[in-house]
């Protein structure tokens, strides 16, 4: 807990003149502008049709998140494949991999790891951003190729930079089991430009499940970043930003373990408001990023089979170009262009060469490139009604390689051709806005699916998997006493990639095999709140998914149960006080040992209700103390998408990686 004290020590220093008396505080948060929420997030709410937007930096229950995976799971719809502490898999309805595209900054990254111990969302620090936005299913054509789930955009925002002066924010929170979080950030703007630094720490013990036995799940993540800008007048904006982040993470799922996740990004970024005629913007971006990842058995374990080390590395590059047309006064017609590559390799060793990998040779095994244009219009129908429309056309090639030879032989090319497109409408009532759209999203084999064992046979490439969707809501927005959405689809996914697992004979480990199958979905998802009286409001979601694969005749694998959240938090002055309920009910559909490049089914699961509690103090506009405890009843229990345990040495081996057990947490927050 040292660290989390000089965390702590170093946000007080900030401010010079320390708390103000809660008699002044009180006057203060009457008096002036809310600075920072005094109400701890329990279920983010949809705020646009298919879109829900979310602050990183609002504190949250469950505990405050630790990357983006832990994240997204507090959104309806939204569930986490946990492998230990940190680094799990985000899932969406179902969906995971790159079924979900997740961007940065505008800019995609992927994880190395042939086993998805890095995906995307391991190498985002939340509460470096200013916003994370969800948009469902595939009903925008203009954030890249394979929106067959959805997008996820974690972004900052330069507008906040730009205002004038200087500022600061920071956080620092503490818990059992060694959780230790921090975060610091200054920023500077003028007239000409701005710029911020921001440097983030996140660290944890193993944690202990409800029955008080330890999970190998200990982990470290450090971050630096920065951007600045060029505002040469208010139409025109450049914006260079850097990051680099390291970390290390033990997992309870798997024979190895996280020994390094470094990444070095950097992006420039042009934009041109309001140019000549039609031309309403002008934007472009480049962007690089480099992943270092390093796996073995002996860093973080007790080494018990021979030493093995495999150091997979990944390259990617990307460039976007958008013109925004304003046709008419109402219509809007957004015209794309982007272009990525990515460049796989990896180095092996084992036994008194594990120590000494760093001499090996790389081995390049996979690359990929993916070009594609795109055309996104909204266009007002009359006061109250719109349509939004998109269509996209992706080309796609990758080359395989042999990487157990020497330089990598290659072994067999692909391509693919995609098209993709959607359309809305949307319609404003009095106190609501109805809506209705159809998608259609296309995307190839990733490096994770052509890595299983059919998709290295020459010239048996998976083919392209097509998720056709329905989607159907509605936003409800009554003067601030009721707010809720209910959103629903329906999907057809054609050659939808499956995985299976093919145990074999110890100490050799599972063949995967992928092939296509057809697939059809239902579901949605419902979230409200109502302040039913003064200082009290209400707040609940839902969520469900059915899946079928049709071509088997069987569930779809890695499908989560029904779901429901239900919190009640009270307000009076500085304080709020708040719980959360959170229930799953049994899953009995299931495919055991299928499902995705993530998970597999392991089997039926029962359901489950834990308790949290939170309570919140905003001493002035500028800070915030927040404290709650996770799963109160401090219950033993996994999730149904969840991986198997391993038998990690030391440790004893369940048939799931399980969940934490009963959490307490202490968060402070400032912002200047």
């Amino acid at each position: 807990m040292l660290k989390y004290f000089k965390l702590l020590l170093f946000i007080l220093l900030i401010n010079k003149y320390g708390f103000r008396s809660a008699i002044a505080a009180d006057e203060a948060i009457n008096a002036d502008d809310t600075v920072l929420d005094e109400v701890v997030v329990t279920a983010p709410q949809m705020d646009e049709p298919l879109t829900v937007t979310n602050d990183p930096k609002a504190p949250q229950q469950p505990v405050p998140a630790n990357d983006g995976a832990a994240f997204l799971r507090n959104i309806p719809g939204f569930s986490m494949i946990r492998k230990g502490g940190t680094d799990g898999d985000p899932v969406f309805r179902g969906l995971a991999g790159s079924r979900l595209n997740i961007v940065i900054d505008g800019a995609e990254i992927l994880g190395g790891c042939g086993q998805r111990m890095d995906p995307p969302t391991a190498y985002v620090f939340p509460e470096i951003y200013d916003r994370v936005t969800v948009l469902k299913g595939p009903q925008t054509v203009r954030h890249g190729n394979g929106n067959v789930a959805g997008v996820v955009l974690f972004d900052r925002d330069f507008n906040k930079l730009r205002n004038s002066g200087t500022k600061i924010h920071g956080s620092a929170m503490g818990g059992v089991w060694g959780r230790v979080d921090g975060i610091a950030s200054g920023s500077f703007g003028a007239e000409k430009g701005f710029a911020q630094a921001t440097i983030s720490h996140a660290e944890s013990g193993d944690y202990k499940d409800g029955d008080g036995r330890s999970v190998h799940s200990k982990y470290k993540r450090q971050s630096i970043s920065g951007m600045a800008g060029w505002t040469p007048n208010d139409k025109a904006r450049v914006i260079v930003d850097a990051i680099g982040s390291r970390a290390e993470a033990a997992y309870a799922d798997r024979a190895m373990d996280g020994k390094k996740f470094d990444r070095h990004g950097v992006g420039l970024k042009a934009e041109l408001d309001d140019v000549t005629g039609i031309f309403k913007r002008i934007s472009a971006q480049v962007y690089y990023n480099y992943i270092d990842h390093v796996m073995d058995n002996y860093s973080l374990r007790n080494l018990t089979a021979p030493a093995r080390v495999n150091n997979p590395d990944r390259e990617t590059q990307g460039a976007r170009v958008a013109f925004d047309l304003q046709l008419t006064k109402g219509t809007l017609f957004t015209l794309g262009l982007d272009w990525q590559t990515n460049i796989h390799t990896i180095r092996r060793a084992q036994d008194a060469a594990a120590y000494t990998y760093e001499n090996q040779r790389r081995i390049r095994d996979m690359d990929t490139s993916i070009w594609g244009m795109y055309a996104e219009m909204r266009h007002d129908l009359s006061l109250s009604s719109r349509l939004i429309a998109g269509l996209r056309y992706d080309q796609w090639s990758a080359n395989r390689y042999n990487d157990r030879t020497a330089g990598g032989t290659f072994m067999v090319d692909a391509d693919a051709t995609l098209s993709s497109g959607f359309l809305r409408y949307e319609h404003d009532l009095q106190t609501a806005t109805i809506y209705i759209g159809i998608g259609h999203a296309e995307r190839p084999m990733d490096y994770w699916e052509a890595s299983t064992y059919q998709g290295l046979q020459v010239n048996n490439q998976l083919d392209t998997e097509r998720n056709t969707q329905v989607d159907v809501g509605i936003l409800w927005d009554n003067n601030d006493t009721i707010n809720a959405s209910a959103s629903l689809f329906y999907s057809h996914i054609d050659n939808y990639v499956l995985t299976q697992t093919i145990p074999q004979p110890p100490p050799n480990n599972p063949i995967l095999v992928s092939h296509n199958v057809n697939v059809k979905r239902w579901g949605g998802e419902f979230d409200g709140a109502w302040r039913f009286i003064p200082n009290w409001t209400l707040r609940g979601s839902l969520a469900y998914v059915w899946a079928a694969n049709t071509s088997m005749n069987v569930p779809l694998a890695q499908t989560p149960p029904l779901e429901g959240r239900l919190g009640l938090d009270y307000t009076t002055g500085p304080w709020t006080f708040a719980g959360l309920v959170r229930m799953a009910a049994r899953q009995d559909r299931v495919h055991v040992n299928y499902g995705n490049i993530v998970g597999r089914d392991l089997g039926q699961t029962s359901g489950f209700t834990t308790v949290a509690l939170n309570a919140s103090y905003k001493p002035s506009k500028n800070w915030l103390l927040s404290a709650g405890v996770d799963n109160l009843l401090d219950r033993t229990y996994s999730e149904h998408i969840s991986r198997g345990g391993f038998a990690v040495d030391g440790f004893v081996q369940t048939t799931k990686v399980n969940e934490p057990g009963r959490f307490w947490w202490l968060k402070v927050t400032a912002n200047y």
